[in-house]
């Protein structure tokens, strides 16, 4: 059996590193690898076309890999070349990592069966156009449901115009509140879903054609649970339970509980779970608790969430949710381990963090031969090195001090190195990796770095003047 070769295509000043990469990497991944080094420096500044024009293949070459970074269009050079071209990793040394995602048996990664309710709180202060605006915006972040979230004490009349616009959108619709007026006006207009139904309220509800939320008349009172659905069970209606979870220190782990009990009471029943007694009630980022609760909800049958994103550390817990059903939904159905299967949950700090070494650092500097530099983060230190410099600081202030006193930055350089050293500076300071040029990985909340490449005033609004 003949073992797949693979071709990388490098610069100067990363040959070294490459090559050490991929001795234990293609060994691990089962091909083998060559290297072609293009006369460049840094490939990942080339773009596809210029590639095309100095690469010579040799005979029997496949596929070639190249640079994460590089612009252009790999099918464009591909068909130059009649191989196939890969995109590799924006960073050599996330190749071990690249293959081994790509050997990884995920074909089945992004199903999920969790559903995700989402509510916008105090629908009626906002006006029909800024509800159904949120709502696409909920929908796009992976919300199933929008949930109007009604004003106790209030009846809002314009309910049932807007659950019909949201349905004429395709958005299932659910409505949160106790009002009477406002749920048989809503249920006429097409709700889908009725927040709460109770033993206290339902036998005037029953005979409503929507799915009914059944919750505990009085928090833990499973009895009143049971009661509710009886009389659902007698009309043959749809309904989901909510236990309710309560908010720490309030019993969130007695609640906890609740949820486990109603579900061997009802193995049968559907359930939901509201989170955001939680997440909006706890000075902490949502994103872990969300994927906990979402495992939580894998664990005990739980079908559905509903959320709000009210307070900010809460804004992006839809998303959350979306990206947090996909992980538990493939650990549970494959029975493994939700570690290094979604990088997009890892927000603050980076699932591993890379380091060239001070030895690998002084051959690359060995290699440069101009005064441009290159900037490097690790061991709590940014380094900056050029054909004339090799400095190194933990302090980016003193590192600047020195390079604007001693060497000659013109201003929109000095501009450059300072946003660069904020980027080291707060790589170091989070446990993240820093690459020169790069965006910082956010996770799912990262927005790339394209300006520095295309310069020019584009977006720039000056409310000084009349010109936009």
């Amino acid at each position: 059996m003949t073992t797949e070769k693979k071709l990388f295509i490098t610069g100067k000043l990363a040959e070294p590193s490459l090559r050490k990469v991929l001795k234990d990497v293609s060994k691990q991944a089962g091909f083998e690898s060559e290297i072609i080094t293009l006369p460049i420096n840094v490939v990942a500044l080339a773009t596809l076309d210029w590639i095309g024009s100095h690469i010579q293949l040799p005979e029997g070459t496949k596929e070639i890999v190249i640079p994460g970074l590089c612009r252009g269009s790999e099918q464009a050079l591909g068909e130059l070349l009649g191989v196939s071209v890969v995109r590799g990793p924006k960073d050599l040394r996330d190749i071990g990592e690249f293959y081994k995602l790509g050997n990884n048996q995920r074909e089945n990664y992004g199903k999920h069966s969790l559903e995700i309710i989402a509510e916008i709180n105090h629908a009626p202060d906002l006006n029909y156009g800024q509800i159904l605006d949120k709502a696409d915006e909920l929908v796009g972040q992976g919300a199933d449901v929008i949930d109007l979230g009604c004003n106790p004490g209030f009846t809002w009349e314009d309910l049932g115009r807007t659950v019909q616009g949201l349905k004429r959108n395709g958005i299932k619709v659910s409505i949160d509140t106790f009002n009477k007026v406002e749920v048989f006006a809503g249920v006429r207009a097409g709700a889908d879903l009725l927040l709460s139904v109770h033993d206290g309220n339902i036998k005037s509800l029953v005979d409503l054609d929507v799915e009914f939320v059944v919750v505990p008349q009085k928090p833990g009172d499973l009895v009143s649970i049971q009661k509710t659905v009886d009389v659902l069970l007698a009309k043959n209606k749809q309904f989901r339970i909510d236990p309710i979870l309560d908010p720490m220190p309030f019993g969130f782990t007695e609640s906890l509980v609740r949820y486990f009990e109603v579900r061997k009471l009802f193995p049968e029943f559907p359930m939901m779970m509201g989170v955001g007694n939680i997440t909006e009630l706890m000075d902490s980022d949502s994103s872990g608790i969300n994927t906990i609760l979402v495992g939580i909800c894998q664990e005990c049958g739980i079908q559905s969430v509903l959320t709000t994103s009210v307070i900010n550390w809460c804004r992006t817990t839809v998303r959350e949710l979306d990206i947090g059903r996909r992980l538990m939904q493939y650990a549970f159905d494959n029975k493994t381990i939700p570690k290094r299967l979604e990088p997009k949950l890892h927000l603050l700090r980076d699932s591993s963090l890379r380091r060239y070494g001070l030895h690998a650092l002084r051959e690359i500097a060995s290699q440069i031969k101009d005064r441009n530099f290159r900037i490097f983060a690790e061991d709590s230190r940014i380094y900056a090195i050029n054909n004339r410099c090799f400095l190194s600081s933990d302090d980016p202030y003193e590192l600047y001090e020195y390079l604007i006193r001693y060497e000659d930055i013109d201003p929109s350089h000095a501009f450059y190195l300072g946003y660069e050293f904020c980027k080291a500076q707060t790589a170091i300071q989070l446990g993240k990796n820093y690459t020169q040029d790069q965006e910082l990985d956010w996770g799912f909340l990262t927005i790339k770095e394209l300006t520095h490449r295309n310069p020019g005033i584009k977006n720039i609004k000056n409310s000084g003047s009349d010109e936009n």
